[in-house]
């Protein structure tokens, strides 16, 4: 057997083994931003899963329809179990909304606190599942809370 006929079974050997995104086991509260995101990753994800169908190409790219598929697995499980939470302000931390934390050092930090799929802590937003969300959900300005070993005051709530 030739090293072509080789590598190609065992491309498909692994588009066959594509593990499945992980879901999440807590509740997929999104906000109304989180949802269309979802929305727009599981049309994204169907655009590829009918690109690799209709290319022709099944045979020569395993791993193109492997991972379209794994793709609207997941965004199609996210869909389903999205519960949109919208809430209104009321001067304490809550899912949806801002908090700015004061650290012992002086330095403040804004934190936006949203669902799993929309986290992104670099711009500033995490998971309501994250320990920061836990310590501050709840509490309201002049609250303190224990982040990361130290204690951070809650200065301001949006």
């Amino acid at each position: 057997m030739s090293v072509a006929f080789t590598r190609e079974e065992d491309l498909e050997a692994t588009a066959a083994d594509l593990p499945d995104r992980p879901i999440s086991p807590h509740a997929n509260l999104v906000t109304p931003a989180g949802l269309a995101a979802i929305d727009a990753s599981l049309a994204e994800a169907r655009g590829a899963y009918t690109a690799a169908q209709t290319k022709g190409d099944i045979e020569a790219d395993r791993t193109a329809m492997a991972r379209a598929t794994r793709d609207l697995r997941y965004w199609s499980a996210r869909r389903a179990s999205a519960q949109l939470i919208e809430t209104k302000p009321d001067g304490r931390v809550r899912f949806g909304g801002s908090v700015t934390v004061e650290r012992e050092d002086g330095r403040t930090q804004v934190w936006r606190i949203v669902g799993e799929d929309e986290a992104d802590p670099a711009a500033g937003s995490v998971s309501h599942v994250s320990p920061l969300a836990r310590a501050l959900i709840g509490k309201g300005v002049g609250d303190e809370a224990m982040v990361a070993g130290q204690t951070v005051e809650i200065v301001a709530v949006d």
